[in-house]
């Protein structure tokens, strides 16, 4: 399993606008993916009830999790989006 461990760039956490930015990443992306805090139960990280349900702060560690082939690549990118707070997936990494 690829995982991720990376801080929330977000000041104000993973809340409306920013988990509507991770989610549609995460769809995008074509992985399944899993999002948790580090403490807790993965939920699907496509699912906008699901991530807003985590209450992620920011600076909080979470951890983004997958099985899939292609699971490296999409989880690098979804990383880079949540640590550093993008507005958009980016394109590399």
């Amino acid at each position: 399993m690829a995982e991720r461990r990376v801080n929330v760039g977000w000041a104000e956490g993973l809340h409306a606008r920013p988990a509507s930015i991770f989610v549609r990443a995460a769809t995008a992306s074509g992985v399944a993916i899993t999002i948790s805090k580090a403490d807790g139960n993965p939920v699907n990280a496509a699912s906008m009830l699901a991530v807003l349900g985590l209450g992620a702060q920011g600076g909080e560690e979470i951890v983004l999790a997958s099985e899939a082939d292609g699971a490296e690549a999409a989880l690098d990118r979804l990383a880079k989006l949540v640590a550093e707070g993008l507005e958009e997936l980016p394109e590399t990494v």
